[in-house]
C-alpha cells in the first residue's frame, strides 16, 4: 500500500507510468489501470472481480461497435478495472453490501492522480440513476450489473436512450438491437458467476 501521493508518484516513474498532467486520461488504458490498483492494494478478489466485469464489458463494446455507436473504449476499459477501487479500503464490501467504497474510491484515485472524470466512474457505477452520466460511465454501470447476468431496465433504458442519442439512430431500434445483445451478455452471467472465486 502506498502511503502518500508522493510516494505513489514515485512508483508512477518507476513502473512507467506518464505524469498525469501529461495525458489526457490516466491511467490511459486496461494495463495501466490493473497496475494501478495492484500498486494501492488491490486483493485477488477485487482484480478477479475486474476481470469478469471487463469480459462483460468488451462483449458491450463490440455490440456497440456493431451498431456503429461511437464510445471512448479506453475510457470503458479502464473505468470497469477502476469502479469498485473504494473496495480496498472498504474490504468488508467486497463480500457484502455497501456504498461506503464510492466516495472513498474517487478519492483515492484523484489522490493518486487519476482524471477527475475517470475516477468519477467509483460514483456513477453505482449512482447512475441520480447523476448525469455519460454514455461511457453508463456502460461501466452496465458491464457490472451484465457480467452476473442481471438485467436492469432502469439502466438498460437510460443507456439506449444515451446511445440512441449519441448516434443519431431511432431509440426504438436502438432497443430492439441492444435488448438482444444485453441478453446474450447476461447469458454468460451464471458461467462468470461460477469463476468468480478465489
Amino acid at each position: 500500500m502506498i502511503a502518500d501521493v508522493a510516494g505513489f508518484a514515485r512508483v508512477l516513474r518507476q513502473d512507467g507510468f506518464p505524469p498525469a498532467a501529461e495525458v489526457r486520461m490516466f491511467p490511459a488504458d486496461t494495463e495501466q489501470a490493473m497496475r494501478l490498483i495492484r500498486s494501492l492494494g488491490a486483493p485477488a478478489r477485487l482484480q478477479r472481480h475486474v476481470e469478469l466485469v471487463s469480459q462483460a464489458g468488451e462483449a458491450l463494446l463490440a455490440l456497440l461497435r456493431e451498431q456503429a455507436i461511437e464510445v471512448d473504449e479506453a475510457f470503458v476499459r479502464a473505468g470497469i478495472v477502476l469502479h469498485d477501487a473504494g473496495k480496498i479500503r472498504h474490504p468488508a464490501e467486497l463480500h457484502g453490501p455497501g456504498s461506503e467504497h464510492e466516495p472513498s474510491g474517487e478519492a483515492m484515485l484523484r489522490d493518486a492522480g487519476v482524471s477527475p472524470e475517470l475516477a468519477r466512474v467509483c460514483l456513477s457505477h453505482a449512482r447512475w440513476a441520480a447523476m448525469e452520466c455519460r454514455l461511457e460511465e453508463l456502460a461501466v454501470a452496465l458491464a457490472d450489473k451484465l457480467w452476473k447476468g442481471v438485467r436492469k431496465t432502469e439502466l438498460e433504458e437510460r443507456f439506449i436512450e444515451a446511445a440512441a442519442a449519441a448516434s443519431g439512430q431511432d431509440r426504438w431500434a436502438m432497443f430492439v438491437a441492444l435488448d438482444s445483445g444485453f441478453e446474450r451478455i447476461a447469458a454468460d452471467g451464471p458461467q462468470r458467476l461460477a469463476r468468480s472465486a478465489v
